[in-house]
């Protein structure tokens, strides 16, 4: 069983758990149970677990003791470097992924999940209460979470963070505990005082696009003026939300007066900083792997209904790899440039490559790293699968050095 042991970021203040354990995944269904009930019904809940068994009972047990112990080649890269832990639960979320539909998918990240679960394992690791101060913000136009280490003083550095998810999952409360990690390490970097500004965009089919690029150029509004300073917010994100990221980037530099563009007359920020973007939201270049937990067939699907059907997927403000125009990318891009990872077996892995390619033949301070036999989002899955506190924290730990190298050129962004 995964560690059980308390720990806490070197820069005071901060708060990182220890890894995710067999006990935390038998407290979140004790949770999620009567929240898929409420939310979705108790037959359907019945007949997605009747479902599900014969995989989680046979082929998962099957598979797994064949491929990690009985075989030596058909071992795929991620599992070849996972643990027994991380290779177990890869499984289950690819089995979920494809298979089961989004309505119960979005009740697992919810907030009336995520939330108990979070305090659940504060309590499991002797904190009462997030030494690192963290707060709703809910507005008319947009809703997130506000992570900040000094609620009463001015930000030096804030990371505005928008979810993954397919657009039909995921949840800002779902991210919380990675994101105060990653405000701890911030804060132990060197970053005075830290501040994050998770989105809480609205998820598909309750909107379809421009509705969460309209939430996130609000969210950006907001971040610009407590920041009080461009070059000192960097935007982020994973997966889809890293593709929200993108798409920002590109409305706040379009120059195509027709095109449904927001945002007119917003700086750029200082830096952009991705995991795993989805580039293009349908390719013919998605082709599942051996090793990563994305679907493709399922991820058109998920791209399709984002866009909506009177949205083409070819437009580059909804789908920014379907961008070809260098002069457009470098109006688009953060004064410090942007910096991408990504892991090498990912579905994703081809139409990013293509990307940053693309960045650099345009001229941009663009910079990268591939995670060798790497899956989709692994420095945010890590924090909560990996045993090894180096292993849990490289993700966070090579972002933070990134943001550190970049911004230190900018006399705001130093430490005061």
């Amino acid at each position: 069983m995964p560690g059980h042991r308390r720990t806490r970021d070197n820069g005071g203040g901060g708060m990182i758990l220890g890894p995710v354990s067999y006990l935390d995944c038998i407290v979140f269904c004790i949770f999620l149970a009567p929240q898929l009930i409420w939310n979705v019904g108790l037959l359907p809940t019945i007949k997605c677990i009747l479902e599900a068994l014969p995989f989680v009972l046979f082929k998962i047990p099957i598979q797994f003791i064949y491929e990690r112990w009985l075989s030596s080649s058909d071992k795929s890269p991620f599992v070849r470097k996972a643990s027994p832990f991380e290779d177990f639960v890869i499984r289950c979320v690819r089995y979920a992924f494809a298979n089961i539909p989004p309505k119960i998918g979005r009740v697992f990240f919810s907030k009336r999940v995520a939330l108990p679960f979070l305090k659940f394992r504060m309590l499991r690791h002797g904190y009462l209460r997030s030494p690192m101060h963290w707060r709703e913000h809910v507005t008319a136009n947009f809703r997130g979470i506000w992570v900040i280490k000094d609620p009463l003083a001015t930000p030096d550095f804030v990371l505005y963070y928008a979810h993954g998810g397919g657009f039909s999952l995921g949840s800002a409360y779902f991210y919380l505990e990675f994101l105060l990690s990653w405000a701890s390490v911030l804060s132990s970097s060197g970053f005075k005082n830290p501040a994050i500004f998770a989105l809480d965009y609205t998820l598909v089919p309750d909107a379809s696009y421009p509705t969460q690029i309209q939430e996130a150029i609000e969210g950006y509004r907001y971040v610009l003026k407590v920041a009080r300073d461009p070059a000192i917010v960097c935007v982020s994100g994973d997966s889809a939300g890293a593709t929200l990221i993108l798409s920002l980037l590109l409305h706040l530099s379009c120059k195509d007066a027709s095109a449904k563009r927001y945002g007119v007359g917003l700086p750029m920020p200082g830096l952009a900083v991705l995991i795993s973007p989805w580039t293009t939201l349908v390719s013919s270049r998605h082709t599942n792997t051996t090793s990563d937990y994305l679907n493709a067939e399922q991820l058109s699907t998920y791209g399709k209904q984002f866009a909506g059907n009177k949205i083409k997927w070819s437009d580059p403000l909804v789908s920014p790899g379907c961008c070809h125009d260098a002069a457009w990318w470098r109006r688009a891009s953060p004064s410090n440039g942007i910096f991408i990872t990504y892991g090498e077996e990912e579905v994703f892995s081809p139409e990013i490559h293509d990307l940053i390619a693309r960045l650099n033949e345009a001229g941009l301070r663009v910079g990268s790293e591939v995670e060798p036999g790497g899956i989709h989002a692994w420095p945010v899955a890590s924090l909560f699968l990996s045993t090894a506190r180096e292993k849990r924290l490289k993700g966070v730990n090579g972002l933070t050095m990134e943001i550190r190298k970049r911004l230190s050129t900018s006399d705001a962004a130093k430490p005061r």
